[in-house]
């Protein structure tokens, strides 16, 4: 399949169903599993309208051999479907349709994978969360038991389902205050160091000092540093034959916009191996801050020995630190209304964490090695109601009516960031994935990038699609004035 095509669905009345396991309201031709419901099921109905548009099998459209998948998935083979599972809720209240993918999004393409493995190979269902979230909601949520359960029952057809962390962290009033240890991934994990290749390899020499998802710096920092630049990775998305990512249509205060690229952090085994700002302001080298002023140095030093001091586990400085966070909150501001802790544009940390991410997806063996061909790929982006403003997970809820899909992580981001109304030459994660590299994530430019769609007057490249200001995604606070606009 080209990759330079990106297929977009788009209708305003578009719902998700509510009862798993998603039945489609139509029992299509191709369908492997017959069963009635008076329910709407739009996701289906749009992912099988792409698959249409996009002339996936178009020979054998409206037939019982219609196998749209089938260029992309071979009978035997490992398939993982990773959707977004960030969370269990919004960060505010209970809220979770727009916050991870929908579990009929994930039907609709475990049914046509099973089509095209015709009865073999695997099928594995994964994710990393946020290491504060419960894995037994969001799985409840999206009704994968559900689905797990029917495909048992009727096609003897195990589907797997895992949680790729090996940590939970409790929290209590923003404070991690346990770590309970999880199974982790099954068929373990393996590191993988891309020196010179990392994205981080032209910041060497600059003395940054990075800050990684927990109190730890020094951990972070072992396995960031010149000339080594270290993940932790997950076997099982990379071992597999294809990866089918399905994330959420969401913004992100750290990177801009999270769909596929941004995504990728479910993919590792570590998240304190993961570079998420460095300290300072651009004047001193860092990106935590966006300016240089005594108040963010104050506020580093203090949070920083409290950082230190929760490593140690005294139980007596735990609960004072709940208390102290409050007034930190009261004193310095708010995380969701002040710049800190990298969340804002100038964020020069993330995007390229992310996308060494993904090309260690795209080309890592699980010994560690690099090779040169890519993995086979595909994306379906949810975006019946996706997330805008201080996403990923304290958002607002939008009804887009989206649904879009392609073969390359870059060109599909590529897409949605357009249509979410912000300038992709903004947006660091999106513009320098585009970059010519000894591992690409694309062989081509954004101005190569073919829209098809059912919306008529978006049929076509890229750089000519206009998106009505009244579509447009509100941006995180911290992006505000700067990422909206056109390619």
């Amino acid at each position: 399949m080209d990759q330079r095509e990106v297929t977009v669905v788009q209708h305003d009345n578009g719902q998700y169903p509510e009862h798993p396991p998603f039945h489609p309201e139509v029992a299509y031709p191709e369908t492997p599993v017959k069963c009635k419901t008076s329910e709407r099921n739009s996701p289906y109905e749009y992912i099988r309208e792409l698959f249409q548009i996009s002339g996936y099998d178009a020979s054998a459209f409206g037939t019982p051999q219609w196998n749209p998948l089938g260029w992309l998935i071979r009978p035997g083979d490992t398939v993982f479907l990773k959707p977004n599972m960030i969370a269990h809720s919004h960060a505010q209240n209970s809220d979770w349709d727009y916050v991870i993918t929908h579990g009929s999004i994930v039907r609709a393409l475990i049914d046509y994978t099973y089509l095209a493995l015709k009865g073999t190979g695997r099928l594995i269902v994964g994710d990393a969360p946020q290491c504060d979230s419960r894995f037994d909601l969001i799985v409840s949520q999206m009704g994968l038991r559900s689905i797990q359960e029917l495909y048992w029952k009727e096609k003897s057809c195990e589907i797997e389902i895992i949680d790729l962390r090996d940590e939970f962290w409790v929290e209590r009033d923003g404070i991690y205050v346990e770590t309970v240890r999880l199974p982790g991934d099954p068929r373990g994990e393996f590191a993988v160091d891309l020196a010179g290749e990392s994205m981080f390899a032209e910041l060497d020499g600059q003395g940054r000092v990075y800050y990684g998802a927990f109190y730890n710096v020094e951990e972070t920092n072992a396995h960031h540093h010149d000339g080594r630049h270290e993940y932790a990775i997950s076997r099982t998305p990379v071992a597999a034959d294809v990866f089918i990512s399905l994330p959420k249509l969401k913004t992100h205060k750290k990177c801009g916009i999270t769909v596929n690229l941004k995504g990728l952090v479910g993919i590792n085994a570590n998240k304190n191996w993961l570079p998420h700002y460095a300290f300072g302001a651009p004047s001193a080298g860092g990106d935590q801050f966006a300016d240089g002023k005594a108040r963010g140095r104050l506020e580093n030093a203090i949070v920083l020995a409290a950082k230190q001091r929760l490593l140690k586990g005294s139980p007596m400085f735990k609960q004072f630190a709940q208390k102290l966070k409050r007034v930190g909150y009261k004193v310095f501001g708010d995380t969701e209304k002040v710049i800190r802790s990298g969340n804002w544009y100038g964020n020069d940390t993330v995007w390229r964490m992310c996308l060494d991410l993904n090309r260690i997806l795209m080309y890592a063996n699980p010994n560690s090695t690099m090779r040169n061909t890519a993995k086979r790929y595909f994306s379906i982006v949810d975006g019946i109601y996706a997330m805008e403003g201080n996403g990923p997970v304290n958002g607002i809820r939008k009804r887009a009516g989206l649904i879009v899909g392609g073969s390359n992580p870059v060109a599909v981001d590529a897409v949605c960031a357009k249509l979410m109304g912000f300038d992709l030459r903004k947006l660091s994660i999106v513009q320098r994935a585009f970059e010519q590299h000894t591992c690409p994530l694309a062989d081509f430019v954004p101005e190569d990038v073919l829209v098809r769609s059912n919306v008529e007057g978006w049929n076509q490249l890229l750089c000519n699609l206009e998106i009505s200001s009244a579509s447009a995604f509100k941006p995180p606070f911290g992006w505000t004035g700067h990422v909206e606009g056109h390619l």
